[in-house]
């Protein structure tokens, strides 16, 4: 085997050639980037018109929003991996072929991410959850943040994102369609006249009602709802804005109880009964 002779390699040609190479790949990712930063904000101020022609409501139009973003990134990156390897001497339409075969062969063997494509679609489709909806489905609990064709991201009441393949989202609970119930559940004492305790807790539930814009309808006292070991429950119930119903259950609470204090009426608390026997010694007298 010869050796390779250094000095016949025309270094000054190899130079320039990775020169003007590395000058196109910088080329095309800033082009990369412009395109992209431009078109999100197109498809940001595309929607932004439609949701107020059309009304659409604002968690609809974001996951339209998000769906479009996500695709339109798809489709540059495709176009921005083709553009590279052309610059390397391989030919798009040997890309697209290869693409099709590899389609075919990944299309048997990944099943689950054509499922998870086909149940984002539908949920899309039929409208079933939006971002910003709080919804629950299976184990996780939150609001979502994003809709994709392949996951969809909820994020928990504790901070954590949970990304969930949509094929996975069997069945599926919205609380952010229409008003929510705020249930407040009050004991009093055996000893207490309840007729008073619910004329009590009515008033301060009107008086509350005035001031909160979220309450739809109610706050109203229904009625005893246990009869508990030590305390008789009383169920107020009332229909809220979405999302509003926490705040809405708080407020009732701390003024509930105050009322009930203001007027006498005992809340209740668990009591221990501690018995002491002392044994008795007895003299005997000879």
């Amino acid at each position: 085997m010869e050796n390779l002779n250094l000095s016949q390699i025309n270094w000054e040609a190899l130079l320039i050639d990775a020169g003007l190479i590395l000058l196109k790949l910088a080329a095309i990712y800033f082009a990369f980037l412009i395109v992209k930063s431009a078109g999100n904000k197109i498809i940001h101020k595309s929607f932004e018109g439609i949701g107020r022609k059309e009304r659409i409501s604002p968690g609809r139009s974001k996951t339209l929003q998000s769906l479009a973003k996500n695709i339109f990134s798809y489709v540059l990156i495709f176009i921005f991996a083709v553009t590279i390897l052309q610059i390397f001497g391989i030919k798009a339409t040997a890309i697209l072929a290869g693409a099709g075969v590899i389609g075919l062969a990944v299309g048997f063997g990944a099943q689950g991410l054509v499922s998870d494509v086909v149940t984002g679609f539908f949920i899309l489709l039929e409208r079933q959850i939006d971002v910003g909806d709080y919804v629950t489905t299976g184990s996780y609990s939150g609001i979502v943040e994003q809709i994709g064709l392949k996951t969809t991201q909820i994020r928990g009441f504790d901070g954590t994102l949970h990304y969930i393949p949509n094929r996975e989202i069997t069945s599926l609970s919205n609380h952010s369609r229409g008003n929510m119930r705020a249930l407040v559940d009050i004991g009093i004492s055996y000893d207490d006249n309840i007729d008073e305790a619910i004329t009590v807790l009515q008033e301060t539930c009107d008086k509350i009602a005035e001031v909160n814009q979220a309450i739809v309808e109610g706050p109203n006292v229904i009625g005893v709802q246990t009869l508990g070991s030590s305390d008789v429950v009383l169920r107020i119930i009332a229909k809220t804005e979405n999302m509003e119903q926490w705040a809405v259950e708080r407020q009732l609470r701390k003024a509930l109880k105050e009322a009930l204090e203001a007027n006498g009426i005992e809340i209740p608390f668990p009591h221990q009964v501690l018995i002491q026997k002392q044994a008795g010694s007895e003299s005997a007298a000879g």
